[in-house]
């Protein structure tokens, strides 16, 4: 399968923060605790922590399985919330739930922006906050392999099938960022980038479609992102909690390696056997790539731990155990 490369640029860092202790002993909230992101942090976290999780839970398997894995669990739908059943006194929230489909602008906002300020003026007392949100904050760059810096152009992404996310989480950010300087609250700001792990995200539905034979639609030759695995998630946490400033902490949270599509397509293949094939339906108007620069990253957390062959391998390992080769197996040839 033939795919463009971007050309790998030298991020230099210094990563002048002392690595902050493991998160042991707190009292934490996190929103949407049963998504893609949230659950591993979530389930990790209740370990040593106390963890809270609210959502509206209109699934009850999800909200059995968030349960089950140490968190308690309050319905709370942050278009219309009602904290009154919810304690104040959390060391730290981690604000991970959004409203990402779909062309209700006013209900976007709602959620994603109103429902940010009434939570953080709810929890103003926290050591630290982390507000996710999104690569898709990014004016359009013509390079698909420009990589995004934290302050480029702001502007809709215009994805097909999100219409209203980029305007919404634009608007997060901004009631975010007043609410630190309001509150006094220490926040970051993270613009994630294309997470994954054996619950989803963009690489590990890029290989699934790989596994089962059917081509990946894609807007753009190369259509690049930085893919960043559940561990280095969970361990890059604590220093992006640590951090949290007023004004707000702004940061891209994203893998060290841009790769694209393609090559994460021809990648599942090589370790499935499968032939990969991806199809491209152009966007106009929209990010063409979503690659991002790491550099402020990189000076907070340091490097990822999980380079995105290994951590795709490992995901693939998990979801077709005999399918895809072990840890422990030698890589493709050309990998």
């Amino acid at each position: 399968m033939r795919f463009v490369l971007c050309p790998r640029l030298p991020t230099p860092y210094c990563h002048a923060m002392t690595a902050p202790l493991p998160l042991e002993g707190c009292k934490i909230l996190i929103t949407g605790p049963a998504g893609q992101i949230a659950f591993p942090l979530a389930r990790a976290l209740a370990d040593k922590n106390e963890v809270w999780g609210i959502a509206r839970f209109s699934d009850a398997a999800q909200r059995r399985e968030v349960e089950l894995a140490g968190i308690r669990t309050l319905a709370i739908d942050l278009g219309q919330p009602d904290f009154s059943g919810l304690p104040s006194n959390f060391t730290h929230l981690l604000h991970l739930a959004a409203t990402v489909q779909g062309e209700d602008y006013d209900g976007a906002i709602s959620v994603n922006a109103e429902g940010t300020g009434l939570l953080l003026s709810h929890c103003r007392t926290v050591e630290a906050a982390l507000i996710m949100s999104t690569v898709s904050v990014y004016r359009p760059h013509p390079d698909p392999c420009h990589a995004y810096r934290e302050d480029d152009p702001l502007g809709d992404a215009m994805l097909p099938g999100m219409a209203a996310y980029s305007v919404a989480k634009i608007a997060q950010e901004s009631v975010a960022r007043y609410c630190a300087r309001e509150f006094n609250i220490p926040i970051t700001i993270a613009r994630m980038g294309a997470s994954y792990g054996p619950r989803g995200g963009l690489p590990t539905l890029v290989a699934q479609t790989v596994s089962q034979g059917r081509p990946w639609t894609t807007r753009s030759d190369p259509c690049p992102y930085n893919p960043i695995h559940d561990d280095d998630l969970f361990a890059q946490l604590p220093s992006l909690l640590a951090a949290a400033s007023t004004p707000a902490t702004i940061v891209n949270w994203a893998g060290d390696e841009m790769v694209s599509v393609q090559q994460m397509a021809a990648f599942a293949g090589e370790l499935l056997g499968m032939p990969a094939r991806i199809e491209i339906t152009p966007a106009p108007g929209a990010q063409p790539g979503s690659g991002v620069d790491n550099a402020r990253r990189l000076a907070i957390t340091g490097p990822c731990r999980v380079g995105w062959r290994d951590g795709l391998r490992r995901v693939l390992a998990q979801l077709y155990p005999g399918r895809a080769p072990t840890k422990n197996a030698p890589l493709p040839p050309g990998s």
